[in-house]
């Protein structure tokens, strides 16, 4: 099972700035890292008139997948599975996959991100928050200022993928 971490936080707490670095550290280890991001929004644009994927969907396809050499795009309604469910189908092959929102994701770890001291505390209110992220104060737990991004990534590698090197490192000859 690939090993999934959200980053969770009230609207423009810093998730994705966060998360992206985070994304980098591990990649420069060398880990194979997917991401998905949670939105409320709706109506979002993903192909532009015209194209074959898009009059693919105006004929009532359910789904439609471009592969192209740099990239693979999937459009399709959400299949309603949870947060593991769904990471496991979409990013098999991941090391690890961090994503973005989720906070009522049932045995997910997360980390809070938290900017806004008028906004209540996440980690009161949902299960799995093993660290916040702030420049705030705060009472106790395990916390992280906004710009120890280097130091998440070394949390999430000792408690998710339970080694300092990566699954997809080439091997020795």
């Amino acid at each position: 099972m690939v090993p999934v971490i959200s980053f969770i936080g009230w609207h423009n707490s810093g998730k994705t700035t966060l998360a992206r670095r985070v994304v980098a550290h591990l990649k420069e280890k060398g880990y194979a890292v997917g991401v998905i991001k949670s939105t409320k929004e709706r109506d979002l644009v993903f192909d532009r008139p015209r194209t074959d994927t898009a009059r693919y969907k105006a004929a009532g396809a359910d789904g439609v997948a471009l592969l192209a050499p740099d990239q693979l795009v999937v459009q399709c309604k959400p299949p309603g599975l949870e947060l593991e469910a769904l990471a496991q189908r979409l990013f098999p092959e991941m090391d690890i996959v961090l994503a973005e929102g989720f906070k009522h994701a049932v045995n997910v770890p997360k980390i809070e991100v938290r900017r806004d001291p008028a906004a209540p505390l996440l980690r009161d209110r949902v299960t799995g928050v093993i660290a916040v992220a702030t420049d705030l104060p705060l009472p106790d737990g395990l916390c992280f200022r906004l710009d120890q991004s280097r130091e998440i990534a070394e949390l999430i590698e000792a408690r998710l993928l339970g080694s300092p090197q990566p699954l997809a490192a080439p091997s020795e000859e």
